[in-house]
């Protein structure tokens, strides 16, 4: 860290940020900014806000080395911390702690400790503008209302077909010929399959206990359990998917393998539905010195940053394709998440430069 902090870019760099809250923008794009000044003006190695839940902090915005920690759970500080590695300073909007702001730094001091609170304030701010946490919470998504629209309307489909086929079986069986009828049966086994696992994803997201299944963890080679997992995909998504650009070794993850097909069904089928057809998915893996990671990055329609973290609720539904279509429940992302967090993981999403979105999971290392 340098030996004071940047005043000159800290001046303008505050003007310019309340010019934009003047001028009625809020959410991540703000915050971003805040996370980007506090790590130019105070020459960290990288800077991090983390956004408050009742029951855990979750890191929203980041920049430098704290870009790997976006998505990751964090507990609650009581007090702003100032150590010889990092600082954490608190955010208050009125009376309230909204999140805390992260600097990884050498060695903090007070002068340090002074502008990072500054830089906390604004962050708050941000928050008395907007009235609001960042992202804004789903009102509706506890409904049973919403659950039974959304269960329905999911369900109609698979068992439409399934039935249209049954009956077309058992009323035109010696007329359809051998061919046809393995057709039939073929499209019955197969929206079978795409109901078992909607009724599954279904019944995960409205369990309360916090839990999924799986197996227990243990540790496990990321590059040959997502060769396992996506050979398990169905053939239109598994043409889609560019699986060449693995590293040669990488070291074990830890965590439940058998879940990783889950995780990439969700992430390859969500890339599917928002990309065209003729562009590629790419997923790519690597590693840091705590965590083995893997991305899914698609060229698709791509997402706003202030919906990064709306994307994993439950319910949540996207902007529409061009074609005017939003498919799905809004749950693959949501359970997603709670498959990766169960084993100590995290999973964060971000607008793809040039045009598309990414993805990436991470696994503690073994």
């Amino acid at each position: 860290m340098p030996d004071g902090p940047d005043y000159t870019a800290l001046t303008r760099g505050q003007l310019a940020l309340v010019q934009r809250i003047n001028a009625g923008e809020s959410g991540l794009a703000v915050l971003n900014e805040v996370v980007r000044l506090a790590h130019a003006v105070l020459g960290a190695r990288g800077a991090g806000f983390a956004e408050y839940a009742p029951a855990q902090g979750r890191f929203v915005a980041a920049c430098g080395t704290y870009e790997m920690s976006l998505g990751r759970r964090v507990e609650h500080v009581d007090a702003d911390v100032l150590t010889g590695e990092e600082l954490i300073v608190r955010c208050r909007a009125g009376d309230r702690v909204v999140g805390a702001l992260y600097v990884s730094a050498g060695s903090p001091g007070p002068e340090q400790h002074v502008v990072a609170g500054m830089l906390a304030a604004t962050i708050g701010t941000v928050f008395q503008v907007r009235g609001s946490s960042v992202p804004v919470p789903v009102a509706a998504q506890e409904d049973r209302d919403l659950f039974v629209a959304v269960t329905s309307h999911e369900l109609r489909t698979p068992v439409t077909v399934i039935k249209g086929y049954a009956d077309t079986l058992a009323n035109h069986w010696d007329s359809l010929g051998e061919q046809g009828r393995r057709e039939a049966v073929r499209v019955v086994g197969a929206r079978a399959g795409e109901l078992a696992r909607l009724v599954d994803r279904l019944l995960a997201a409205t369990s309360d206990d916090g839990e999924t299944q799986g197996s227990p963890p243990g540790p496990f080679d990321m590059v040959d359990a997502l060769r396992g997992a996506a050979a398990e995909l169905p053939e239109d998504l598994r043409r889609r998917l560019v699986l060449d650009e693995f590293p040669a070794e990488l070291p074990k993850a830890f965590g439940d393998r058998e879940s990783l097909a889950t995780v990439l069904t969700e992430l390859s089928t969500n890339a599917d539905k928002y990309s065209p057809a003729e562009t590629e998915v790419t997923v790519t893996a690597g590693a840091d010195d705590t965590t083995v990671m893997f991305r899914v990055a698609d060229r698709g329609i791509g997402i706003r940053p202030e919906h990064a973290e709306l994307a994993f609720e439950r319910y949540w539904q996207g902007e529409p394709d061009s074609a005017g279509r939003n498919p799905g429940a809004g749950l693959g992302l949501y359970l997603v998440r709670r498959t990766v967090e169960r084993q100590h993981g995290w999973v964060s999403l971000r607008p793809r430069k040039g045009g598309g979105t990414v993805v990436e999971v991470r696994f503690p290392r073994a």
